[in-house]
């Protein structure tokens, strides 16, 4: 693929001094929240939170051990009949209040996100926002639920189908999204009668810690509970905790088939969110223009750490470089920078030293190999996590940057000749979370939709998400659904309860008559 692509000049715009820094009443309390309150943990390790704009330690917070997941999920069981005991309408009306008490403080906990995170502002605050609405959506489905109808299925008997909680619920979240994530699981894991206990990830623990001390006095004690700590220490505890039903993880694949193995043992369920690659896949006859304008927030949303982003592009091969050349001046166009450095930064950096790494490094292998960056490429500037919002052409079929996450605000384009070599590419990976189609056809893009092996297939648009419709991948990308009614599913057993209603008098169960 030729182009003329030229990559500007990108600069990392900086806030003023003291621009980033929150003030010790805005972090939340020290210790692990356990039974509607925050205790010391029963170690002495310390988890340091470092600022990625700055590389500067922005916090510390204790770190839980074993023993402290196992005194939350006593007061998490302790909850548990009482909470499951509530009327839909009143866990309802709890669940209301949570999203109350949540927009009351939404400034400071979209501060506090960017401040751990280095999300633009405009990312924290439509994370909020978002976690707001997933309560809202949750307390509303709670009283609505959906099952099969009781009735005769057998003659003289008759059927009822029970949704029950399952009791005790172990989540781990990531660091992309933390309070978004934690949300994702709370709320329909709480809609749905159980109580929880969540170990947020290490590196971004500060907003769901403030979240469990804001919500103290909104729900009772026990029903929700918090331990910072550190995968192989709180993770691999919960997983294989015998008094917790499931555990729940959004994370990487390698942190799925940790838990996965952690819960073997004791059989309890998994629900799980894994990673994504994304294909993106544009026919001749799509509007172009409007696809790279799209990609121009879907690809690089929250800096490209996220499961969902179109990171990988499969373009006809006879309008690839027009593409190519609006895609890049879209990104042409993107703000770098810290979150205090103005309402209209779009790309901040990059979680931690050891995701820097490997993106650049990811970076680094495709342009040895022949891959060129028509825009980006690299690293920004010496402090901080920044990494340039990239476009690499000439990716071959099969080629490392294009197969696997890469996680970072990088976006491959490969080309294809039709359409049955664009599916058999874009089903190629080991993922299989989201893709897209662009075309005008719409008869063709429900066909290609039915084909590709993804949980979700956007068509003219990409990472339009919504509360109503679950979320949720195929293949490495993992099982179970979060949003929408499904994560209420998800989170309940059914129970099926069968009445005679002719005799109580005993009947043989081999011939069905009474004797």
């Amino acid at each position: 693929m030729s182009t003329t692509a030229r990559t500007p000049a990108v600069t990392v715009r900086r806030g003023e001094a003291g621009d980033r820094s929150t003030t010790v009443g805005d972090l939340p309390a020290q210790g692990v929240f356990i039974g509607g309150r925050f205790r010391a943990t029963r170690s002495a390790e310390v988890l340091e939170v470092i600022d990625p704009c700055t590389e500067q330690v922005l916090a510390s917070v204790p770190a839980g051990s074993a023993e402290d997941v196992d005194l939350a999920v006593s007061a998490a069981r302790e909850a548990a009949r009482d909470w499951a005991a509530l009327t839909p309408k009143e866990r309802s009306q709890t669940l209301h209040r949570v999203a109350d008490r949540i927009g009351e403080h939404a400034g400071l906990l979209a501060e506090l996100e960017s401040a751990n995170t280095g999300k633009p502002v405009m990312v924290a605050r439509d994370d909020v926002e978002n976690t707001v609405d997933t309560f809202r959506f949750m307390a509303g489905a709670l009283r609505a639920p959906t099952s099969q109808a009781a009735g005769t299925y057998a003659e003289s008997h008759l059927s009822v189908i029970l949704r029950e909680p399952l009791g005790v619920v172990g989540v781990v979240t990531p660091w992309n999204y933390p309070l978004l994530m934690a949300a994702w699981k709370i709320a329909p894991i709480l809609a749905a009668g159980n109580t929880v206990v969540v170990k947020p990830s290490e590196q971004t623990p500060l907003t769901t810690l403030k979240l469990a001390e804001l919500l103290a006095d909104v729900l009772p004690p026990g029903v929700l509970n918090v331990v910072a700590g550190l995968g192989p220490v709180v993770g691999a505890r919960l997983a294989e905790h015998p008094d917790i039903a499931m555990i729940a993880l959004t994370g990487s694949v390698r942190s799925g088939r940790a838990v996965a193995r952690g819960a073997a043992e004791s059989l309890k369920r998994v629900h799980l969110e894994l990673g994504g690659k994304a294909p993106v896949v544009i026919l001749p006859d799509a509007d172009l223009a409007a696809a790279a304008a799209s990609l121009r927030t879907a690809a690089f949303w929250n800096s490209g750490q996220e499961c969902g982003a179109a990171c990988r592009v499969l373009v006809h091969e006879s309008v690839a470089e027009t593409f190519v050349a609006l895609l890049v001046n879209e990104v042409s166009t993107l703000v770098v920078g810290e979150p205090g450095a103005g309402e209209d930064v779009e790309i901040g950096p990059m979680i931690s030293r050891d995701h820097y790494d490997r993106v650049t490094g990811y970076l680094e292998r495709a342009q040895a190999a022949g891959v060129r960056a028509v825009i980006g490429g690299g690293p920004l500037e010496e402090r901080g996590y920044f990494i340039a919002p990239t476009v690499l052409v000439d990716v071959p079929e099969g080629a490392e940057c294009a197969r696997e996450e890469i996680f970072g605000p990088v976006v491959t384009v490969e080309t294809f000749l039709d359409e049955e070599e664009a599916i058999r590419r874009a089903n190629d990976v080991p993922y299989g979370l989201s893709a897209s189609v662009w075309t005008n056809d719409a008869r063709r893009s429900h066909g290609l939709a039915a084909r590709l092996d993804s949980g979700t297939v956007w068509v003219n648009c990409h990472l339009v998400l919504a509360n109503e419709v679950p979320w949720g991948g195929f293949k490495g990308s993992g099982y179970g659904r979060d949003l929408s009614i499904y994560a209420l599913d998800d989170y309940s057993r059914t129970k099926h309860v069968m009445h005679n209603v002719v005799s109580t008098s005993h009947r043989n169960p081999a011939s069905g008559e009474a004797p």
